[in-house]
């Protein structure tokens, strides 16, 4: 049975981030209000949970789940390295919606799917995501709707997807941007913008020190 918690009223908000982060922290999965698009969210190290979100959405593990955290220093204890591009972009961009694939630390004992080595950062400018990501530390998180289905852009949607299969439904009202993030791959010697989204290209070009169409991958 889930619970949806009304998160524009004061009172019901403090209810419904302590019944998430309880969720989390017992192995359940939570929907919550991103900047960009509602999320479904668990422990990122807890693999079950890691496997209930991927059943929940329908979706294999050769797209593995992307991981929020709620302050910069978090990535230096998740990344092999953080060279200065890496930190130009995450002090640019971050919280906000540019999501980046780099390089995980070999030694972090979680299970994301078919990684191959790497993970998607973000840091969402949202308050609700955040109360909640600096309570129960970094989480697994894709965007709440049935794979290949339109992201949800308010709880009431999540739900209609994604039924009991979460536990927590926090509603924060309808997304601002519903839009999801843009995605910059940092794993290779030029970055690389793998999806076009929230974040324009000029404006990640222009941290980078890159004309636009250098961020793109070549023509097929």
């Amino acid at each position: 049975m889930s619970t949806v918690y009304d998160c524009t009223s004061s009172e019901s908000r403090e209810t419904g981030i302590a019944a998430a982060v309880q969720a989390v922290r017992a192995g359940r999965l939570v929907v919550l209000p991103t900047d960009t698009v509602y999320g479904i969210g668990c422990d990122a190290f807890d693999s079950h949970a890691v496997g209930a979100l991927l059943a929940a959405k329908g979706r294999g593990r050769e797209m593995p789940v992307p991981v929020l955290v709620g302050s910069w220093t978090t990535i230096d204890g998740l990344v092999l390295s953080v060279p200065t591009r890496t930190r130009a972009l995450v002090e640019a961009f971050w919280p906000g919606g540019l999501s980046i694939v780099v390089e995980h630390a070999p030694s972090l004992s979680w299970d994301l799917g078919y990684t191959r080595g790497t993970v998607m950062l973000r840091m969402p400018l949202h308050p609700i995501a955040l109360e909640v990501l600096r309570e129960v530390g970094p989480m697994g998180v894709s965007s709440a709707n049935k794979s290949g289905h339109r992201p949800a852009t308010s709880a009431a949607d999540a739900e209609g997807q994604l039924g009991d299969s979460v536990a927590v439904y926090l509603d924060g009202g309808e997304s601002q941007f519903g839009v999801a993030s843009t995605i910059v791959d940092l794993t290779g010697e030029t970055p690389r913008v793998l999806r076009e989204g929230a974040v324009q290209l000029g404006a990640i070009a222009e941290v980078l020190g890159m004309q636009p169409d250098e961020l793109l991958p070549p023509a097929s």
